[in-house]
């Protein structure tokens, strides 16, 4: 139970029945108090409280009166028991009527108390999982809006049915990667588990706190503001818009689709550029290169195309189409070279909103079809490359405290981008994101266990940007808290 509110001008009354229930077995996560109506009235009209226990007779507002404005005025008022002495029974026996569940008769007995909190318990527990039920059918229908084209008669119907369950104040629908942690909660609607990516649809006022606390630095896009079920489709597409390009653009931004149309359009010869690499002959180049002695030729056809489409002048849908046919056509053209982890490969990656960002996806792509070009191909130069991924590591160790990636350490050993990301994981085991968070993640619990050192400057110390990526990152990979890790190497 998640509150309960007492309202009794005795204050040692008052006093026994928090006892009462602090002992009943019954779990409260919050008991407050009120001395008189009027207070009370006010703490369930800006509180959530579920169940309320009050007296008749009070000064300024008694229980009645109480009973009644609380059921006229609060959208979602608590359950109600009423106390009261023998001679106020015909007044309970009135409020009954008005909606009060139970009567206790004072002497309050503590036998009485248990038996109606467990009630009440029971209760609450069976309309949130009724409730819980509705959300899931609701989001169920939500989901067929976003993915499916709805009739006007249909969405009628669902505006008949879900419209009064739904936000009444205008709300932003966020589309995020496939990948986030986002927890959910009663105060958004969560579409999971689409090919889009995590969809939430978050009321207006409360985003910036949605996106602080649920999504942090993660790319996202977030559509213009709307109202009611009708406009959901609209929404959905605007996010979903937004969030192709923070795709592409990556590096943690978080693009509205306002900001999405306020963009400046791309200049007719850098189109052109993207254009002439969407051509049949640049298509052709990508796919036949693979599994030929020209490695460093197609580790350079690939880079400039990926680099093409992270500066703008291939669009994310024309970026989108051109990966889902290559995947579908080197599946059919390398059938021979397939294995099952291929397909699971190809599976995961033709999911390509499902990553973060258009580096992560590069990765492991590039990982991928660096596994099929060697397996194809049987000159790879082994020794050559696992030197220079020593180096790599070496470096990695030394400047883990600095602004790495990807990119930074290949032109440090001066190896190619995607032959890097080949030969890293090859040698490590690892792709280089999580190698290197795991050096960070190493070094930070060795600082914990041996200094005094704030967790604010560890985190620094480590080389992540901000604190609060930090915990989140080490929370993930060691199960607890840097605060709760500490304390456990001290006992």
């Amino acid at each position: 139970m998640k509150s309960i509110l007492i309202v009794e001008d005795e204050k040692l009354i008052r006093q026994g029945i928090r006892t009462m229930i602090q002992r009943s077995g019954v779990p409260v996560d919050l008991i407050m108090e009120c001395a008189n109506g009027e207070m009370a009235l006010e703490t369930v009209k800006s509180q959530d409280i579920e169940v309320m226990f009050t007296d008749i007779r009070m000064p300024k507002m008694d229980g009645i009166e109480l009973v009644r404005r609380i059921h006229e005025e609060v959208e979602n008022p608590p359950m109600i028991v009423a106390i009261s002495g023998y001679d106020d029974f015909a007044y309970a026996v009135e409020m009954m009527r008005n909606g009060v569940r139970e009567y206790i008769l004072k002497p309050v007995e503590r036998e009485k108390i248990v038996e109606v909190l467990n009630m009440l318990e029971r209760e609450l527990s069976q309309k949130k999982e009724h409730y819980q039920k509705e959300r899931k059918i609701g989001i169920n229908q939500i989901r067929h809006v976003f993915t499916d084209d709805v009739t006007s008669e249909e969405m009628s119907l669902l505006i008949q049915k879900y419209e009064k369950a739904f936000f009444p104040e205008p709300y932003v629908v966020v589309c995020a990667c496939g990948a986030c942690d986002i927890a959910d909660r009663d105060s958004y609607f969560l579409v999971p588990d689409m090919d889009e990516g995590a969809v939430a649809i978050v009321l207006e006022s409360d985003v910036s706190a949605f996106i602080r606390n649920e999504l942090g630095e993660n790319c996202i896009g977030i559509s213009n503001p709307h109202r009611g079920i009708a406009e959901l489709k609209a929404a959905f597409r605007e996010a979903f818009c937004a969030r192709k390009k923070a795709f592409c653009i990556g590096a943690g931004k978080q693009l509205t689709y306002e900001n999405l149309m306020n963009l400046p359009p791309v200049r007719e010869e850098l189109r052109a550029i993207g254009e002439s690499l969407l051509d049949e002959s640049s298509r052709m180049q990508r796919m036949q290169r693979i599994g030929t002695d020209k490695t460093e030729e197609l580790t350079q056809l690939w880079d400039k195309f990926f680099q093409t489409v992270s500066k703008g002048y291939i669009e994310p849908d024309e970026f989108i189409d051109e990966m889902t046919n290559f995947l579908a056509e080197a599946s059919r053209f390398y059938r021979n070279s397939f294995g099952d982890e291929d397909e699971k490969n190809v599976a995961k990656l033709q999911k390509i909103l499902r990553y973060e960002t258009l580096d992560e996806f590069e990765e492991d792509f590039s990982s991928w079809m660096m596994e099929i070009h060697e397996r194809i191909n049987q000159h790879d130069d082994e020794d050559k490359n696992r030197h220079k991924i020593e180096k790599a590591i070496e470096f990695v160790r030394e400047n883990y405290k600095s602004n790495l990636n990807m990119a930074v350490v290949s032109n440090q050993i001066s190896m190619n981008y995607t032959l890097f990301s080949y030969s890293f994981k090859q040698y490590t085991g690892k792709n280089f994101t999580t190698y290197l968070k795991e050096v960070r993640v190493n070094e930070a619990k060795r600082l914990l266990e041996e200094t005094d050192m704030k967790i604010m400057d560890i985190s620094s110390e480590v080389g992540f940007e901000n604190e609060k990526n930090f915990m989140k990152v080490f929370k993930k990979e060691c199960g607890v808290s840097a605060s709760e890790y500490r304390k456990n190497v001290l006992r």
